[in-house]
């Protein structure tokens, strides 16, 4: 009666093997999509850069031009 009991009960190990593999599986598309999204971030901010610099007007050249103002303002003694 025994073997016959322990024949119905489901395997343990095969059990914790699959909620071990189930949670790595999990945990690696989890780190895909993180990886993804930051890939992605960072071509569309190269993308963004190039944009903005091929697309310059004149006074982005001169913008640093003139009076240059004191940067002490309200220090105060």
């Amino acid at each position: 009666m025994s073997a016959e009991f322990e024949s119905q009960l489901p395997d343990v190990e095969d059990s914790l093997e699959q909620a071990g593999s189930s949670v790595l599986r999990v945990i690696t598309w989890f780190s895909v999509g993180i990886a993804v999204a930051v890939v992605g971030l960072f071509v569309g901010a190269e993308l963004r850069n190039r944009y903005r610099f091929n697309r310059r007007t004149p006074y982005d050249f001169y913008s640093k031009a003139g009076k240059q103002r004191a940067s002490e303002f309200g220090v105060g003694i």
